[in-house]
């Protein structure tokens, strides 16, 4: 069912993208600062096949996204995560691992640490 629901979203997706570039823009950038017709709805009124088709597959795309969003609900709370787990899942730190021998390390070295070096040469 979620893959059902999932590929109905994509499609509803690719097809409300491609629609929305299709139409043509009646005005300039003046409507973006209020400018425009007077009318509620443009000059041309409030038709038009792809208006319609647009407007219907916004509604899919709604309704996908929350059918999806309630199937997946459940295989997602089960899951362990750090909300879950709350601070016992922080505080495990990761192992220290030395650096191989040959290999570059961004490390600032301390004054104990030549004095060790010279230690062992002699």
């Amino acid at each position: 069912m979620e893959t059902l629901v999932l590929t109905i979203h994509i499609l509803a997706c690719v097809f409300l993208i491609v629609l929305v570039l299709l139409q043509s823009g009646q005005e300039g950038m003046g409507v973006i600062f209020g400018g425009g017709s007077s009318s509620v709805f443009g000059s041309t009124g409030a038709g038009g096949l792809l208006v319609r088709i647009t407007a219907g597959l916004a509604a899919i795309f709604l309704v996908t996204s929350l059918t999806y969003n309630v199937l997946t609900k459940a295989s997602v709370l089960g899951d362990s995560t750090l909300m879950t787990q709350g601070a016992a899942g922080i505080n495990a730190a990761a192992p220290v691992q030395e650096p191989s021998p040959g290999t570059v390390t961004f490390e600032e070295k301390t004054a104990t640490q030549p004095a060790q070096q010279t230690e062992a040469k002699q």
